[in-house]
């Protein structure tokens, strides 16, 4: 019996958010079928695919990812770089440094660097921080000003700190804001609403509903995101209607399988490989279950991930 397929289409669709200016400006969202389901309605605004440029992570890269970006002194140089990868359709801009347990680098540097990056290239700019939330307010606060006109996206306003992210990014400087909750349904609708409440229009959130690395609790994040697209299409629940973007790149790259030394593991082979199967499983997971973004770290991760929305779209 020859196999008919039955299109399962929702009236509800995803909130589309456009990120950066122009030719290369990028729109997340906007689809009204499940993750991936091409073959149900056409998807006009594929999976989009993201490098981190970190500025701390060459002190611990692997040697392929050094040679990539041999010769780049800073994050414009080694934004240049990644801006022509194929596939490549914005950039990440992870400022761990900023960490006052850390290197403690200030926000004006951290600023400049952003702005160094801006005029070096022409594609969207994702803004993420330390994790340390006052420096991270500050940081969004200030960079969002410098970058007006370039629509970012800061990533990420939380629950401690939408008020302040929220004004500043969202309604101060009329950039998109990130809503980052920790991998539940119900944390990630609170905080939509949250930031809505306080002015931030939806077409201006992306939603970050966290993940982990491909077969550490990963089965929450896919029920999460599961349920959340679920909840949006065929529910019509508006306070989840808005794009997904995953951080891969820093889950991937810190879990046993990708830095443990082939010394001390050998029957693991070769640490860089196991790097990228890390980061290209973990970002086919989370496409697959809902997002609409990932953010990968190495080229070669970026060629496989990217050669895959194609082929599927």
């Amino acid at each position: 019996m020859p196999f008919k397929n039955k299109p399962q289409t929702f009236s509800a669709a995803i909130k589309p958010v456009e990120l950066g200016t122009g030719e290369k400006a990028i729109t997340l969202g906007g689809e009204n079928v499940l993750p991936l389901y091409s073959f149900d309605a056409p998807i006009e605004n594929a999976p989009k695919v993201g490098m981190e440029i970190s500025d701390t992570m060459m002190e611990s890269a692997p040697a392929r990812l050094k040679e990539f970006y041999a010769g780049c002194e800073t994050m414009a140089d080694m934004a240049k770089k990644a801006a022509e990868l194929p596939g490549v359709s914005f950039l990440c801009l992870h400022f761990e440094s900023a960490d006052p347990n850390g290197a403690d680098t200030s926000v004006d540097d951290c600023v400049a660097a952003a702005k160094a990056v801006s005029e070096a290239v022409d594609l969207p700019l994702v803004i993420m921080g330390c994790k340390n939330n006052e420096k991270d307010s500050e940081l969004f606060n200030k960079v969002s000003d410098a970058l007006q006109g370039k629509n970012i996206l800061v990533l990420a306003a939380k629950e401690e700190t939408y008020k302040a992210v929220g004004a500043s990014a969202g309604l101060a400087f009329n950039q998109k804001v990130g809503a980052e909750s920790s991998v539940d349904i119900n944390l990630a609708k609170q905080l939509n609403v949250l930031m809505t409440q306080l002015g931030v229009k939806q077409d201006s959130i992306v939603m970050n509903v966290g993940s982990a690395a491909a077969g550490y609790g990963f089965e929450y994040v896919v029920s999460t995101m599961e349920r959340i697209r679920l909840a949006a299409l065929g529910q019509n629940d508006t306070t989840l209607q808005m794009p997904i973007i995953t951080p891969v790149a820093s889950e991937a790259w810190s879990v046993k399988e990708a830095v443990a030394s082939e010394a001390d593991m050998p029957e693991w082979g070769d640490v860089e490989e196991r790097g990228v199967d890390m980061e290209v499983v973990t970002a086919t997971a989370v496409l697959a279950a809902g997002s609409d973004a990932v953010i990968l770290r190495h080229p070669e991760s970026v060629a496989a991930v990217s050669k895959l929305i194609d082929e599927l779209m």
